[in-house]
């Protein structure tokens, strides 16, 4: 069993003004995608996209993820304690922010994006979606820095023993994150995605992938304690809500494919 390491979820202290690991990790994923999208199209012209035109894309998907991610986390997650005390809803510091709010926060961003540059939704989202693991993995390592969103007991030799968890070693469910939602979906999203592919294919893949990711360490992963479990002894929130998106992501593969109107590359 390992023991956490202390670590100070405050990255620099300068009195008056703290910056957090969970701040620098949005900042790291946001500027990696930033990089990466422009790299993307700067080397495929035939995509049709700018360097000022990423620059705007990767600002509308921060407004929305920031936005969507914390109202999804108050409503899917802690929804009466935020109706009691609404002006915590903007304490963002103090953590809790939703993925699939985020994501849905993100998807009405690129929605308005799309119509303001007259480009099909789709074509943006296929565009943008690949670097989203990117946060992803960001974000779990934040997690686990700040020693929340712990999985649950396990005699396994990896296991981790969170302050406040109890004193019983835990999957560090927010590194198994890490690695399937961020790395590996990553590579995935990226090989997948430097070929021609059919419209709405690129977002069908990844909100597929992402939500067998997810729903598949929630057995491992301790549920939010206001909640609980759902249903029986296994069914979790995250679940609840990745759920949906497997099945609009094969239904997306299997439209994009029946339809095989391909994006430019």
């Amino acid at each position: 069993m390992l023991n956490y390491p202390d670590i100070d979820p405050v990255a620099i202290d300068l009195g008056i003004l703290q910056i957090r690991w969970y701040g620098i990790s949005y900042i790291c994923g946001i500027l990696l995608a930033w990089w990466f999208l422009r790299y993307r199209a700067l080397n495929n012209p035939g995509l049709g996209w700018t360097a000022v035109q990423v620059s705007d894309l990767i600002y509308y998907g921060t407004l929305g993820v920031i936005i969507g991610g914390r109202l999804g986390s108050v409503v899917f997650y802690n929804l009466p304690y935020y109706v009691a005390n609404p002006l915590d809803v903007l304490k963002v510091w103090q953590g809790g922010m939703s993925f699939h709010g985020g994501l849905l926060g993100v998807m009405t961003a690129v929605w308005i994006y799309s119509r303001k540059i007259q480009q099909s939704f789709f074509d943006t989202t296929d565009f943008l979606i690949p670097v989203v693991p990117i946060g992803l993995f960001f974000g779990r390592i934040a997690n686990f820095i700040n020693a929340e969103l712990w999985g649950a007991p396990t005699n396994l030799p990896w296991g981790v023993i969170f302050p406040n968890a109890g004193g019983v070693a835990r999957h560090p469910s927010q590194l198994y994150e890490a690695l399937l939602e961020g790395l590996v979906l990553f590579a995935i999203m990226w090989f997948y995605s430097s070929k021609q592919r059919p419209r709405m294919a690129v977002t069908g893949l990844f909100l597929s992938g992402y939500g067998v990711f997810r729903s598949s360490i929630e057995f491992v992963r301790e549920p939010d304690r206001n909640i609980g479990y759902i249903a029986g002894d296994w069914l979790t929130m995250g679940q609840v809500l990745s759920i949906p998106m497997i099945i609009a992501g094969v239904i997306m593969l299997f439209l994009g494919y029946r339809k095989n109107n391909k994006t430019a590359l």
